[in-house]
Formats: C-alpha cells, sequence, structure tokens
C-alpha cells in the first residue's frame, strides 16, 4: 500500500482511545460507584479483575479477525459493543453479578476490536514507525483514560442514571468516526478454520525461539504492571478524597502520567534497550510505591500516587507496545491475532496482579496494597534480570521487521 496516502501516526492512532475511555469507566469510575453502594475495597478489585480478564484471553477468538471481514468492520462492530456494555453498567449496577457479565462481555468486545485495530494498522505503516505507533497508542490507551474518567465521573455524578448512560454512550463512539478515514485492505481469503490451524502453527513455531521465550516472559509476568491504577479508584476513602476529586485528578494524572510516560520512552530507549529498561521501569516504580507510605493519607497523596503509578505503567506499556508492532511487520497475514497474543501476554500481569493488590487490601488496607504490590513487582524484577541476564541484551534489539520467525 502507498503509505504517503495514510494519514499521520498521531491521526492513525487516535482510535486507540476507546481503550482508554473504557478503562477509565472500568478501572475508576466503576470502583467509585461500587464503593458508593457498600462494596468493600477488596472486593472491588475482586470484580474489576473479573470484568478486566479478557485482555488477557481474548487472543484465543484473534484468528476471527484476520478473515472473511476487513478490520475496519470488526473494529466498528466489536468497538460498539463494548461501548453499548459500559452504558449499560452506568445505567444499572445494583448487581455485581450483573456487573461482571456486561463488562466482562464488554471488555471483550473492545478486545477484539482493538486487536483488529493492532493488527490494521500494523500491517500498514511503513517500516521504521513502529515505535511512533507504539508511543501514540500509549498515549492514546492511557492518557484517553482520562478523558473517560472526566466524562464518565461527571455523568454518573451530575446526570440520572439514563443521561448518564446515553451521554456516555455518545461519547465513547466518537473514536470509532476516524475508521471510516482509514484505507483498509481486503480480508484474507482464508476460511476460520485455516486460521485458526495457521495460528497454531505460528505459536508452535514462535515458542521455539528463545528471544520470544525471554520476551513472553517479561510481558507475562509482573515485571512492570502497576495494577494499582485499576484499584485506587475505590481506595479513595483511605485517603480522605471525595467523589468529585477522584474523577478531577485521577482524570488529570491519567492524561498527564499517560503522556509523560509514553513519551520518555523514546528517550530512554537510546540510553538502554527496552529488555533491561522495562525491568528498570518496575524497580524505580514499585520504589516509588513503597515511597508513597511514607506519606500521610491525605488528598494530596492520592493526587500525586495517581500520576506516579501512570507514568510508570504507561512507560512500561509504550516499550512493549512498541515491541508488538515491530513483531507484526507488513503484509502478516495473522496480524490481529499476533497483537492479540502478543497484548494478552502485556496485559495478563495487569489482571491478576489486581487480586493480588485486593488481598493486599484485605490484609492491611491501603499499606498491605502496596506494599504487595511493590515487593512482587521488584522480587520479579529482579529474578528475571538474573536468570536472563545473558538474554536482555541480544543482537539487533532495534530489529527490523520480519516476516514469518521474527525476533521480539
Amino acid at each position: 500500500m502507498n503509505t504517503r496516502r495514510l494519514p499521520p501516526i498521531w491521526v492513525l492512532s487516535i482510535p486507540f482511545v476507546m481503550t482508554g475511555l473504557m478503562g477509565g469507566f472500568l478501572f475508576v469510575t466503576l470502583p467509585q460507584l461500587l464503593a458508593k453502594q457498600g462494596v468493600p475495597g477488596g472486593a472491588i478489585a475482586i470484580v474489576i479483575a473479573i470484568c478486566a480478564s479478557p485482555s488477557f484471553w481474548t487472543f484465543l477468538f484473534a484468528p476471527l479477525l484476520d478473515v472473511r471481514f476487513r478490520y475496519r468492520t470488526y473494529v466498528l462492530v466489536f468497538g460498539a459493543l463494548g461501548v453499548v456494555a459500559s452504558a449499560l453498567t452506568a445505567l444499572s449496577h445494583a448487581s455485581l453479578v450483573r456487573v461482571e457479565i456486561v463488562m466482562l462481555l464488554g471488555i471483550f468486545c473492545l478486545n477484539m476490536s482493538m486487536s483488529a485495530l493492532g493488527g490494521w494498522l500494523g500491517g500498514i505503516v511503513e517500516k521504521g514507525q513502529d515505535s511512533k505507533l507504539g508511543a501514540w497508542y500509549t498515549i492514546y490507551a492511557i492518557g484517553g483514560g482520562g478523558i473517560g474518567v472526566f466524562v464518565s465521573g461527571w455523568a454518573t455524578q451530575t446526570l440520572s442514571p439514563i443521561q448518564a448512560a446515553g451521554f456516555i454512550l455518545v461519547i465513547y463512539l466518537l473514536p470509532l468516526l476516524l475508521c471510516f478515514g482509514i484505507p483498509a485492505p481486503p480480508p484474507s481469503e482464508l476460511l476460520a478454520s485455516e486460521n485458526f490451524s495457521r495460528f497454531a502453527r505460528e505459536i508452535v513455531l514462535l515458542l521455539k525461539r528463545r528471544e520470544i521465550l525471554v520476551a513472553l516472559a517479561m510481558l507475562a509476568l509482573p515485571s512492570a504492571a502497576f495494577s494499582l491504577t485499576n484499584v485506587l479508584g475505590g481506595w479513595s476513602d483511605s485517603f480522605h478524597a471525595s467523589a468529585s476529586f477522584v474523577s478531577m485528578v485521577g482524570g488529570a494524572s491519567i492524561v498527564v502520567g499517560g503522556i509523560l510516560g509514553s513519551l520518555a520512552v523514546p528517550l530512554l530507549v537510546k540510553r538502554l534497550p527496552l529488555r533491561p529498561l522495562r525491568l528498570a521501569i518496575g524497580i524505580v516504580g514499585s520504589a516509588f510505591t513503597l515511597g508513597l507510605l511514607l506519606l500521610p493519607r491525605v488528598p494530596t497523596t492520592y493526587g500525586i500516587a495517581f500520576i506516579g503509578e501512570y507514568i510508570f505503567q504507561s512507560a512500561a506499556v509504550a516499550a512493549a507496545v512498541s515491541i508488538i508492532f515491530e513483531v507484526i511487520g507488513a503484509d502478516n497475514p495473522l496480524a490481529a491475532t499476533t497483537f492479540a497474543l502478543l497484548g494478552a501476554a502485556m496485559n495478563f500481569p495487569i489482571v491478576y496482579m489486581n487480586v493480588v493488590d485486593g488481598k493486599g487490601y484485605d490484609w492491611r488496607g491501603v499499606t498491605g496494597g502496596f506494599i504487595a504490590d511493590a515487593v512482587v513487582t521488584i522480587v520479579t524484577c529482579l529474578l528475571l534480570g538474573a536468570a536472563l541476564r545473558r538474554s536482555l541484551l541480544p543482537a539487533g534489539d532495534g530489529g527490523s521487521k520480519l516476516s514469518g520467525e521474527r525476533a521480539l
């Protein structure tokens, strides 16, 4: 495809803001709504973990995205269904079971939509643009969460349930309109059954490479998850922070933290390759988390925690996503599947660490949650660094786009 006809990278990436919009609702606004109903902090963490779980198992269905219809169709249909789920949850959230079912399906649809978008864009951008695409993905996905918090927080606090649901529905659907301005290649002529078989062969091929196993280990283990961003919205009472304060500071923190963390990676990677950089981010970020325990439990500390955790999480995500886009390469018939698989490995610890943080909270409140998150991360980073010390600086870490067998 003639890349000169493509919009700029920052325009191409705008639909990724859908991840941020729904993430802001799931990880900040929904915990507030549940806390207002008297749901305990530990239980909230479990609910959020269940709802977010499709982030690491949606890839099993991703081969469906590479056949029959254009990527644009999948992005629009699944994206719209995900937004509807968020609106329905804003309308009615009295039943935890209903919330878990509706939002689990909603996040599944969101991940299918974003996997199709990742495969779509990863296959049409020119060589050498992967790091830019990864940075803009992270800016929109994490920074866009601030918009999601502002929109859903304001709507649920000031409007009636029906009005709030309608407002969220309209605003969250807007980014999908950009998809009509992006060139969409024709779909593969493979049958879905053939694509699943091909996917299985591709997985076996990938897992034979040491570089892939090293990367998957670093992504799937909690070396830089910073999942406290997902549960802080439900722990605001421990810092005497009001709902309006959480929406205002939380939203601003997500935007600022997402941008700062994302833009820091292209600068840091000039001095430190991606693999050791991710471990360094995990260790330094966890030290920051432990340092928060020295501060008083006041709203200001809550704001510092929010922005700091998002800075470190966005930096870790930007580094990982840059590698994922590089691996996809051009003309990859399994582009969406590849994006979904590697994205699942990245999202896996962000989800299960919610449970760890929740157990820590049940143990000793906010102190226990912070200690559990930081200690698990630091220990994991040190163990990975020791076990993989010979693999952290592989030749050609910057790499080039390859087809078939690709090294991370």
